[in-house]
């Protein structure tokens, strides 16, 4: 049995990555973002479009579909999701419907979807996506068109990824019913930041590993030198700095209420979510749990679940851009994730073709 995949909002790969691993074939993944293409092409071995979604006609991708020979194909895809996230809605961020773009990128997968009936769909997103008439309409569409829907809340420690990630899981058949496969950890086992990051070698704020061009960490201000050095070892954070350290926009009320900025991670727990931030201090608690700086690069990917062999960096003489590579992971589907999708349609799979052999 074969069966091939298009990726929509694909980034460098991190959702095609896992549903390699998982044993599916990866035809292309569309992108508006350039910057993806290397990473994408060359860790994934398929076809990086750089294109908008809402310019995509849905023939195009029948057409790529019908370039391999197999009776299932599987559209995935990850719409950018700040419009739905935790953040937009704690910022009270008003959003606007005609005018912001990525509120209707979900309609735009889901008008491919229909014009293309794939065999089978899985989206991923943020759990908040679930409180909006746009994910009722999107569940009504599938049903109109004879799918078979399962959708939860998956807390990502559950299946082995280092981080307290939680996304919104979605998955639909024509075939039979369909759900994700069972949870692999539990809080007793559950991969920690020291599992994942605890062996590489130590660096200073500012400097390059001479092993690893991606162990690179952001150069600090002597102020947030001695901030970060302030801050205790292993999950502590700002409010146990001197008064003299803390931020003016800390000691307001509403400045209060953001514990974590500024914060270290803590070794034997898992991370908090990687985001397109995630190797500045300021952003979260993304401070190494015990030297003096941010995550480096390479500790975010390997948190995000990429392998340490994942090539990111195109020119091997510069030195790696960390906004756009922090901005590749953060915005990334974990590809341990996109494994655990792609064996929960491997099992469905599986068990739709018993069937078939048992008639």
């Amino acid at each position: 049995m074969k069966a091939n995949v298009i990726d929509l909002f694909c980034g460098v790969g991190g959702l095609s990555f896992g549903l390699k691993k998982a044993g599916f074939n990866i035809l292309a993944g569309y992108d508006v973002d350039s910057s993806c293409k290397y990473a994408y092409e060359t860790n994934i071995q398929a076809d990086f479009i750089n294109k908008n979604i809402k310019n995509t006609f849905a023939s195009e991708i029948t057409n790529y579909f019908n370039t391999s020979k197999s009776s299932i194909r599987i559209l995935v895809g990850c719409a950018p999701c700040q419009t739905f996230s935790q953040y937009t809605q704690q910022s009270k961020r008003k959003i606007n419907n005609k005018d912001d773009e990525k509120w209707t990128l979900l309609n735009e997968f889901l008008r491919i979807a229909m014009e293309v009936q794939p065999e089978i769909i899985s989206v991923e997103n943020v759990p908040n996506l679930m409180k909006y008439p746009i994910f009722d309409n999107f569940i009504e569409e599938l049903k109109k068109n004879n799918y078979y829907i399962s959708y939860s809340i998956v807390f990502c420690p559950d299946y082995g990824i280092p981080q307290n990630r939680k996304r919104l899981v979605l998955l639909a058949s024509k075939l039979k019913e369909i759900k994700i496969i069972d949870k692999t950890h539990n809080k007793d086992n559950y991969a920690s930041v020291r599992d994942t990051i605890g062996n590489l070698p130590k660096i200073k704020s500012g400097e390059q590993s001479k092993l690893d061009k991606l162990h690179i960490s952001r150069a600090l201000t002597s102020i947030n030198i001695q901030r970060i050095k302030a801050t205790p070892k292993n999950g502590g954070s700002w409010k146990d700095w001197d008064e003299s350290l803390v931020l003016k926009c800390h000691k307001k009320p509403i400045g209060k209420s953001y514990g974590s900025v500024y914060g270290r991670m803590k070794w034997d727990e898992p991370a908090p979510t990687m985001t397109t931030f995630c190797t500045g201090i300021g952003n979260g608690r993304f401070g190494h749990p015990e030297q003096d700086r941010a995550i480096s690069l390479r500790e975010a990917s390997l948190l995000q679940t990429f392998p340490i062999d994942y090539d990111f960096i195109e020119n091997k003489n510069e030195p790696p851009k960390m906004g756009t590579i922090s901005r590749h992971i953060g915005n990334a589907v974990p590809p341990k994730l996109g494994e655990v999708i792609g064996l929960s349609i491997k099992e469905h799979l599986g068990d739709f073709y018993a069937i078939q052999n048992e008639n």
